[in-house]
């Protein structure tokens, strides 16, 4: 590690990092049912004017977890980015000069201190709060920065703020001498293929493969079934789930060929389907080796789930075509 870059890093602790970022547009309702729409949030508090106004809030407020959406400049911003009034450059802009030029979001925590109302107008600052050592990262070795956003009202009352921490690292350019002299893409296990990220919401998922069992969350409150797994449930937000064996039959809900960018070992062109179970949910998968060079796939056919040793120790479950005639004898 430099000694030089590292005593610059600590420089900008404390220190805003850029100038203030304002949005031309208020906090508004026309928004806040956009957010609520795609999140599937019903809360009355954010949409029922009558119910808000008999509330504690005295009318319609918007979501905390919207914080950010009030101050993003939009994908053409019509205003001028503003100023960096100190110092010249950036954090970030010194990491990239250094060699760490690739960047991923660790974490991010919020803390709300009222709830924004339509009409409000929201400016936030940022403020670098720490710059860690040179670690050593399994994307590489980087820097950990964490920021620091102060977000404000008109009148400069502090509203929330929001620590948002982030990886610079150094991208390994690395190759697979095992396959010619492509670069490595993802994580990879012998024969090269993917393994899937494991912890606690999605391990009893590839153990019940390991089984010969397909298997998703079924919520304990309303007893909906939900795939992708995941720790609380979208419909009643319960915490408390159990898996559920699935019969493993259903049919091809939608698919696509994957030409590019390529990813060894898959062949461009290789299909990637989307299975409607027969008890609801829906998963991505592939087709059984046999299945995967036809040229006939449709929606609506209908599949059969098999579990295939794919690498050393890793079933995984794939779906083969279901023929006419094996229908006929089910």
């Amino acid at each position: 590690m430099s000694i030089g870059l590292m005593e610059t890093l600590e420089k900008y602790v404390g220190r805003r990092d850029g100038g203030t970022r304002s949005c031309p547009y208020p906090v508004n309702e026309a928004m806040i049912h956009h957010w609520c729409d795609a999140i599937g949030d019903r809360n009355a508090s954010y949409l029922d004017p009558e119910f808000a106004g008999t509330s504690i809030h005295g009318g319609i407020v918007a979501p905390p977890t919207m914080l950010q959406a009030w101050t993003m400049p939009g994908l053409r911003p019509v205003v001028p980015t503003p100023p960096v009034d100190a110092p010249e450059k950036s954090v970030l802009q010194v990491l990239d000069e250094a060699g760490f030029t690739s960047v991923v979001a660790t974490n991010c925590e919020q803390e709300y201190f009222r709830y924004l109302k339509p009409g409000d107008r929201v400016t936030h600052d940022v403020e670098i709060e720490s710059v860690s050592d040179e670690k050593a990262t399994g994307l590489g070795v980087g820097h950990f920065v964490t920021q620091l956003y102060n977000y404000r009202d008109a009148d400069g009352e502090l509203v929330a703020q929001m620590r948002f921490r982030l990886l610079k690292f150094r991208p390994v350019a690395a190759r697979d001498t095992a396959s010619d002299d492509r670069p490595v893409v993802g994580p990879r296990i012998r024969g090269g293929r993917p393994r899937p990220s494991l912890n606690q919401d999605v391990s009893f998922f590839w153990e019940g493969a390991a089984r010969g069992e397909l298997l998703v969350q079924r919520c304990s409150e309303c007893r909906s079934l939900r795939h992708p797994p995941g720790p609380g449930c979208p419909n009643c937000s319960s915490l408390e789930w159990e898996a559920v064996a699935m019969s493993g039959s259903g049919e091809i809900y939608s698919f696509v060929k994957h030409h590019h960018p390529q990813i060894p070992p898959f062949e461009p062109g290789h299909p990637v389907v989307l299975v409607e179970l027969d008890e609801g949910p829906r998963l991505v998968s592939e087709l059984a080796s046999e299945d995967a060079t036809r040229t006939d796939l449709a929606i609506g056919m209908r599949v059969e789930v098999q579990f295939d040793e794919v690498e050393d120790e890793f079933v995984m479950p794939r779906f083969r075509i279901v023929t006419p005639r094996e229908k006929g004898t089910e």
